[in-house]
């Protein structure tokens, strides 16, 4: 219970500093957001929890797979935002494009 407890205090922070440097300087709090600090937490984390190099690879291999069918909503966003359509829709259609390209990899993508 004790680790679960740790491993949600250090991504809630990281979260939070992200959130919070946004308010003040959008660019900065961009970059925090964009490092791969969640999935690098995520392997720290599974490999204190199964230490196996084989397992490893193959998260990580399948973390850059799922990496890319995310892009596409960052670029797509800004241009809903810009264009009128307000927060939540355009954070819906995001989220929502991510899914179906998500599904897209997951169907055709390398296993």
């Amino acid at each position: 219970m004790l680790q679960l407890t740790l491993k949600a205090a250090i991504s809630g922070v990281l979260i939070a500093l992200a959130s919070t440097t946004a308010k003040r300087y959008p660019a900065f709090g961009a970059l925090i957001a964009s490092l791969p600090l969640v999935s690098v937490m995520g392997m720290i984390w599974l490999w204190w929890a199964r230490p196996d190099p084989q397992n490893m690879a193959a998260h990580m291999q399948a973390t850059f797979w799922y990496v890319l069918p995310s892009l596409p909503m960052f670029l797509v966003m800004p241009f809903m935002l810009r264009a009128g359509i307000p927060f939540w829709p355009t954070l819906l259609s995001g989220c929502a494009l991510t899914i179906v390209l998500y599904a897209g990899v997951a169907a055709i993508g390398p296993r």
